[in-house]
């Protein structure tokens, strides 16, 4: 079981019930070191007055408010803990409200809640079967790092979980990055929902993170005194601007149905209309049809032509042969 981070309790009415909060995720990112790349000697940040120029070692360092230019204030730990808050050391649970009212980016980090001791083991439960049978998630506040914060509980997989969220005035309004109006047909949203259907998975479980495999793979190679592996291919994809919008989806829904092992033969609903080029204008499908149809026009009277000459040369032959 990982270190708990924090103990206390969850406060749900008269109901107390001792728990422990553990991290519900684990960071594998590569860490990396700052050195002197002449001696590989490590470097070191160094916390320095800047009144004095002197080092100030761990002890002689506080917190401190600046109420105005030039005006200080030190606040202790002493004095955070004695702040009168109820849930200083609790999650109160303050309301409950339906699952799918909470915004996602509300939603910060995550933690398990574990029940502290047997005497926590019967409210533990009876908290989550409450939960598990209905679709509501209780929102507690919680005191967190020196502040005060919003939690969020809810059931994975019979634990709860809490998540920290950012107060309603954290969160930015998103309008003014919404883009222009535009026009947006019927059959190109069809066509994103067909992408979208065929993108479906059931779970992420696949999903692995490349990034950090590659970094591995050139740290190893570095240390074995290798070459450093070389760039990944990136597959002969043609980059650019997307001209047509449809042709983009209908090509889309293709790739999709061809990754899966689908013959893809009727992902295009709609015609696609050629993009432009660099050197000049594709021609129209009509023209393109025409000149299709006059080659094999003529690779039909050529072979009908031969034909013929074959025949010929055959009838000629056996007159030979019978006189």
């Amino acid at each position: 079981m990982p270190r708990p981070l924090w103990a206390g309790a969850i406060s749900f009415g008269l109901v107390t019930i001792p728990v422990k909060i553990v991290s519900a995720t684990e960071d594998h990112d590569v860490h990396f070191h700052r050195v002197h790349l002449t001696d590989m000697g490590r470097v070191r940040t160094r916390k320095v007055c800047e009144l004095d120029d002197q080092v100030v070692s761990q002890d002689e360092i506080g917190k401190g408010y600046e109420v105005s230019t030039g005006e200080t204030v030190t606040v202790t730990d002493e004095e955070l803990e004695q702040m009168p808050l109820p849930t200083a050391k609790a999650i109160e649970i303050v309301a409950f409200v339906d699952a799918d009212s909470i915004d996602p980016v509300r939603i910060s980090d995550s933690y398990y809640l574990a029940a502290d001791g047997q005497v926590a083991a019967k409210p533990y439960t009876l908290l989550r079967k409450a939960l598990e049978r209905s679709s509501k998630v209780a929102v507690a506040k919680f005191a967190w790092h020196g502040r005060e914060r919003l939690g969020l509980l809810r059931i994975r997989e019979g634990a709860i979980v809490l998540h920290s969220m950012k107060w309603p005035d954290e969160v930015r309004n998103p309008q003014e990055l919404a883009p222009r109006a535009v026009e947006v047909g019927d059959e190109e949203i069809e066509q994103a929902l067909q992408l979208a259907d065929r993108m479906t998975i059931k779970n992420l479980s696949g999903f692995h993170d490349e990034y950090r495999e590659a970094l591995e793979d050139i740290i190893a190679a570095k240390a074995e005194g290798k070459a450093v592996p070389a760039p990944a291919e990136d597959g002969g994809k043609e980059k650019g601007e997307v001209v047509d919008l449809m042709a983009a989806l209908n090509a889309s829904v293709k790739a999709a149905k061809e990754s899966r092992g689908e013959d893809g033969e009727d992902a295009t609903v709609h015609e696609m209309r050629p993009a432009k080029k660099a050197g000049g204008r594709t021609a129209p499908a009509k023209k393109r049809a025409a000149s299709s149809k006059t080659a094999a026009a003529k690779k039909t009277t050529a072979r009908s032509s031969s034909a013929k000459k074959a025949r010929g040369r055959k009838t000629a032959a056996k007159k030979r042969s019978a006189s």
